[in-house]
């Protein structure tokens, strides 16, 4: 079997999809994208084409290193999130050639079904009482929220009052076991990170995200010794080499690796065993699409370490399209009591509708992300 064609795709509200096909007639879907740099990711995946041309799609891991060996310069977003979605597409292939889902050929599953969270909030969050016990009702036993506008270096302690108050609403309406995850967004600097982190132990956190950027890896050792709230963080990392160096400080409690980001089923499915090897917890980052969720299931359906998946049904980043817009099985990705069942499709577990994704890239989105400022005129983490 030979790879003959590869298109991309720009579809709302801010994806990129790619379609490999064969000459088998076996064609497979992945989601290389980076939030607000779509177009970006979409000319390396376009770039990337010619070492896939006229290759065999079931050598995966050697299709793997050559996008990522080849070229002397290696890693980042950008080049990671391509492979990603060129990774996704050939498990797509794979699986479908051999009529099983990719998990079936990754050694099986060690679950039956995976917990899901919800978002609630946006990104000024408010009225997050309502929200949580509507996602309550809808039978999630847990949310993520983000959990502040944003903060300078150092800042007042009103904005850290507002925070507190948000989650104590929250405790109150949805119960004492409800499940509470808080996104700190990288918005919150190590002065005002540490204060937070240890005001918030007392609502018994599921987890804080990204208290501190990966760029300030050496400050988690300062926030882990300011309170006893698990750690998660990993979004914003793209490789096991990556992962590695987070993972040999000790701070860190949960790894969030995203499936269009850090190199795609391949790489991830690495970077959780590493992870397990320090007991630490996988909960894969996916504010993305159907591909993307499709992948992220995959990996945590093999993956002991998996606790929880992040999924983006009704997150508020989505406008004009939604995940399960653009697929044709969408009973699939049913969540019930907290849980969605494992894919059932041979390969990634996605049919796509592609009439809808060409009508879609017709007129394709320019998504990007907010600039916030600061009071003073500066430049505000979003």
């Amino acid at each position: 079997m030979k790879i003959t064609k590869v298109n991309t795709y720009l579809v709302r509200p801010r994806w990129c999809f790619v379609e490999i096909q064969t000459d088998e007639g076996f064609t497979g879907w992945g989601e290389p994208v980076i939030e607000g740099k779509a177009q970006t990711v979409q000319s390396c995946v376009e770039e990337m084409t010619e070492y896939l041309l006229g290759k065999d799609p079931m050598r995966i891991e050697d299709l793997w290193s050559t996008l990522y060996r080849a070229g002397f310069y290696r890693g980042g977003p950008v080049l990671m999130s391509a492979i990603a979605g060129i990774d996704q597409a050939l498990w797509d292939i794979k699986g479908k050639f051999y009529g099983a889902p990719v998990y079936e050929l990754m050694g099986g599953t060690c679950r039956d079904k995976m917990r899901v969270y919800s978002w609630i909030g946006g990104d000024r969050p408010s009225d997050v009482a309502r929200d949580a016990l509507e996602k309550k009702a809808k039978g999630f036993s847990a949310i993520k929220m983000n959990a502040t506008e944003e903060l300078q270096m150092v800042d007042s302690y009103e904005k850290i009052d507002e925070v507190l108050e948000r989650v104590a609403a929250i405790r109150e309406a949805a119960g004492k076991h409800f499940g509470i995850a808080v996104d700190f967004h990288g918005r919150v600097h190590k002065p005002m990170a540490k204060i937070l982190a240890k005001k918030l132990e007392e609502f018994d956190l599921m987890f804080i995200e990204e208290p501190v950027l990966c760029d300030n890896m050496e400050s988690f050792r300062d926030v882990a010794r300011a309170c006893n709230i698990p750690i998660a963080t990993g979004e914003r990392l793209f490789s096991r080499w990556d992962f590695k160096r987070l993972l040999q400080g000790g701070y860190v409690d949960i790894i969030q690796p995203d499936l269009s980001h850090a190199g795609g089923i391949t790489e991830v499915k690495k970077i959780a065993a590493m992870a397990e090897a320090y007991d630490v917890a996988l909960a894969p980052h996916c504010p993305l699409g159907p591909i993307a969720l499709a992948s992220c299931l995959q990996v945590d359906a093999t993956s002991y370490n998996a606790f929880i998946q992040e999924q983006s049904i009704g997150i508020h980043y989505n406008t004009g399209a939604s995940v399960l817009d653009y697929i044709t099985n969408p009973e699939d990705f049913t969540f019930t009591d907290g849980f969605v069942e494992l894919p059932k499709l041979p390969g990634i577990g996605v049919a796509v509708n592609k009439e809808l994704v060409e009508r879609e890239n017709k007129t394709p989105h320019q998504w990007k992300n907010p600039v916030w400022r600061h009071e003073d005129g500066s430049i505000a983490e979003w």
